[in-house]
């Protein structure tokens, strides 16, 4: 392989320039190869799990680079074909990856083997004018191939970090926002659009001052650990203290004029209550444990628990005060009246639906650290209470649950009310799918480090994935956000490959 076509992420994102014909783009994966390698795409470098859909946190020194433009030359590589399965055989057709015109983005005739061998061309599967491909497949509808998009697709611009360095700053900028949550749709069409934000924007409307420090991450500046730090905190008002968020997400929904599902997302309340404890990040989550499972009588902190409720994410970083290798900060909480972050996540998800969220991601990425009855007691009851309430004004609305390292959780996560289980990919779909049972829809969940290897590899996960999964309620995703440097040329395979398969 050739250095430009080993070239790994990195740069901005910039859709096709000049003329190129549909031919030229949907031929062979090495074109699209190509015309990635112009583009520059990057994903984010932070190494911290809170926001995995998201480029968040680089601190300025971890803006990549920006290399001059380099040509990629490649043979056409034989896509091999799907694997044998009861459902109706998958066969694989060439990525369709459409230029800015409205002629460009008319999908070209797919070719497809029926059940009894018949070829048939049709038109590829793409969002309806009333609802899109992501939406459909969640609700359970008829699809011809799974939706996809994947978590952290949004890339790293590295003339907007060297502008705008403050992670935050360009986090709260209407056109910067737009920008970057674009970039992905313009190159790859995924068939999710996801809000460049992070699930600790909140805080700062709910008197919980936080920033990004250059090589530290997220630091929580008073850590929640007292009853007297927990009464100063507000009830989170998306339309005063985030009206950026809601700018945005209407201009995403008229750039993408239902060719993709606008995603919007925010944090479970165990993970925000995590971050609030643990004042940032943490390896053990040692303070947030100590304070959940001490007795109330004892430490007389059952009022920081009120606030912490089930986001454990966001809590672990406002009690522990950034970063933490254990979470003993919030550990040590007793959860009783856990309405502050709960109540304020809910109504932060319906801001979103009300302002064109088609769909919204919760996080809950700290739920990893809870046994399975910890789980049921300090997150699964306000998971369900945001759910509920949601449910009660926009019923129609997907919910999506993603709970990293959840394999020990996967019969609990359902009785939270979601639409959607996110599973990591230490789960095997298959397995996954039999554990949470038939009446919730799916979404993953192919290894991140699967993208470093050959395309034929790749082909093959991707395969056996979509093939576990079923040909229904499935959404075709990695299993945590895209890794810093994987090869940009597998990124687009990746869509290619995907967005070929019909069931």
């Amino acid at each position: 392989m050739t250095n430009s076509s080993a070239q790994s992420i990195r740069g901005p994102m910039r859709g096709p320039r000049g003329p190129t014909t549909i031919v030229d783009l949907v031929r062979t994966s090495a074109a699209a190869a190509h015309l990635i390698l112009k583009s520059k795409w990057a994903p984010p470098t932070h190494p911290f799990p809170i926001s995995f859909a998201l480029p968040g946190r680089l601190s300025p020194r971890r803006c990549p680079p920006q290399s001059g433009s380099t040509a990629a030359a490649a043979e056409a590589a034989r896509i091999p074909p799907a694997m044998a399965t009861a459902c109706p055989p998958l066969s694989l057709q060439p990525a369709y990856l459409p230029g800015r015109s409205a002629r460009a983005r008319r999908p070209p005739p797919a070719v497809r083997c029926s059940a009894v061998g018949e070829v048939m061309a049709e038109t590829a599967a793409v969002g309806t004018a009333e609802e899109p491909l992501l939406v459909s497949a969640i609700k359970g509808r008829k699809v011809e191939r799974p939706p996809v998009w994947l978590m952290r697709q949004a890339g790293s611009y590295q003339l907007l970090c060297e502008r705008h360095p403050s992670f935050r700053e360009r986090s709260e900028n209407v056109d910067l926002v737009v920008e970057i949550s674009l970039q992905p749709w313009k190159v790859f069409k995924p068939d999710g659009v996801i809000l460049f934000s992070d699930i600790l924007t909140p805080l700062p409307g709910m008197n919980i001052p936080f920033d990004i420090v250059k090589g530290k991450g997220p630091v929580i500046f008073d850590p929640l650990r007292t009853a007297a730090a927990v009464n100063e905190v507000r009830e989170f008002v998306p339309e005063e203290w985030v009206p950026y968020v809601g700018q945005a997400l209407n201009i995403l929904r008229e750039e993408v004029n239902n060719e993709a599902a606008v995603l919007g997302f925010v944090g479970a309340p165990f993970t925000l209550a995590s971050y609030c404890v643990e004042g940032g990040s943490s390896k053990n989550f040692s303070k947030i444990k100590k304070m959940a499972f001490s007795e109330p009588e004892v430490n007389n902190e059952a009022a920081v628990l009120g606030f912490v409720g089930a986001p454990f994410t966001l809590a672990s970083y406002c009690v522990e005060g950034g970063s933490s290798k254990n979470f003993s900060k919030i550990k040590k909480m007793a959860f009783s009246e856990p309405e502050k972050f709960t109540t304020s996540m809910a109504n932060y998800i319906k801001y979103q639906a009300d302002n064109g969220a088609q769909a919204v991601q919760i996080f809950d990425s700290w739920a990893t650290e809870l046994s399975p009855v910890d789980f049921e007691e300090f997150s699964l009851p306000y998971l369900k209470q945001i759910v509920d309430s949601v449910k009660e004004t926009h019923p129609e609305l997907p919910l999506i649950l993603y709970a990293s390292g959840s394999g020990g959780l996967l019969e609990r996560l359902p009785l939270t009310g979601v639409d959607v289980v996110s599973l990591d990919w230490t789960v095997d779909m298959a397995e996954g799918r039999k554990r949470l049972g038939s009446n919730i829809a799916v979404q993953g969940n192919v290894d991140p480090g699967v993208l470093f290897g050959s395309k034929e590899f790749i082909s093959k996960r991707i395969f056996d994935t979509v093939q576990k999964a079923g040909n229904s309620g499935h959404v075709l995703n990695l299993g945590h956000g895209i890794k810093v440097g994987t090869p940009e040329e597998n990124v687009a395979h990746f869509f290619e490959v995907a967005k070929g398969i019909r069931y």
